[in-house]
């Protein structure tokens, strides 16, 4: 077995970001392994994403028709068994999301392959393949290798390696899979759009963003009014918008937005689960104010205050305040 297969994601008629990441993976990836990369790409219009994934690096590119318009896990494990048993790849990249997570260890599971989630570096041991990742709450990185495996299935963290820019010369094969009788197809049954709301996390520059350590729904407008006068757009952590503190467009993280845009990151009592590192663990800029001082965050922040956030505040309130 050689070479490494990408599994694209997209949905409602849009590749996935990560997708074209997991080629910047496949590029650190190979210059070990070696082989070719291909990219498989599966839907009713698949082949309307050939051009996006023709990018420096890529030789091949899958096309599989299926019978959905709409994401179904178990076409996607079907078609992926099939292409890595044609192609017989050492390594298959798959995004960490939700998408790629209904499938994935699946995929590993039915191959007998080594597997890992949530990748965040790739590198090489004595025995082949290795690969990082985050364990016991995000507070210490993993290395894990997988000796023995002829393949290893892994999902990659977005936000992690940076894809290539410009346009490539991979050749675009048709990938023949009868879907027709499969056991557990989905049914979609609708998208639900999420509230209307007045920011946009995604293009903000300067964010001011709360987690659990403000303790209380009623502290929330205390920080909301404290961004106002900073000029930062307030955002959130995953807990405080579960609980209603704060409406989901201010979530960052896997599970809200990522700060794609943002220059400097302000986190008051974030802890720093690795859901929210995903949304804006890349901003050049972080400060980080937590209690605990060895909160996760800290190992992403370019600047860490180890101190109540409540006190922080009041002394950015004087600062605000001051003509």
């Amino acid at each position: 077995m050689s070479g490494i297969l990408i599994v694209a994601e997209h949905t409602r008629g849009v590749l996935a970001e990560a997708s074209l990441e997991l080629i910047g993976a496949a590029q650190v990836a190979r210059e070990k392994l070696g082989g070719p990369v291909k990219a498989l790409v599966v839907g009713e219009s698949a082949g309307d994403f050939a051009g996006a994934l023709n990018r420096p690096g890529v030789e091949e590119i899958l096309v599989a028709q299926s019978d959905n318009p709409h994401f179904d896990a178990a076409a996607m494990e079907e078609v992926i068994l099939t292409a890595a048993r044609v192609q017989q790849p050492a390594l298959i990249l798959i995004a960490h999301s939700a998408s790629g997570g209904s499938f994935a260890a699946a995929v590993a599971v039915r191959l007998g392959s080594g597997f890992a989630a949530d990748v965040t570096g790739i590198g090489f041991a004595e025995n082949g393949l290795a690969v990082t990742r985050a364990g016991f709450g995000n507070k210490v990185n993993v290395e894990l290798d997988f000796p023995g495996k002829a393949v290893v299935v892994l999902t990659v963290r977005g936000a992690t390696f940076k894809a290539p820019e410009g346009a490539g010369n991979a050749t675009i094969t048709p990938l023949s899979v009868p879907l027709e009788g499969l056991a557990g197809r989905y049914r979609h049954v609708g998208f639900e759009e999420a509230p209307a709301s007045d920011i946009d996390i995604g293009k903000a520059e300067f964010i001011l963003s709360i987690g659990r350590g403000i303790q209380d729904e009623k502290n929330v407008p205390r920080f909301a009014e404290l961004a106002k006068k900073l000029g930062a757009t307030l955002g959130c952590s995953r807990p405080v918008a579960d609980s209603g503190w704060l409406p989901k467009p201010h979530q960052v993280g896997l599970t809200g937005k990522v700060a794609g845009n943002c220059k400097f990151y302000l986190a008051l009592g974030i802890s720093g689960a690795v859901q929210h590192l995903h949304g804006m663990k890349h901003v050049e800029t972080i400060i980080a104010v937590n209690t605990d001082a060895n909160a996760p965050i800290f190992n992403v922040a370019a600047y860490g205050v180890p101190m109540d956030v409540f006190a922080f505040a009041d002394a950015l309130e004087r600062c605000a305040g001051t003509p």
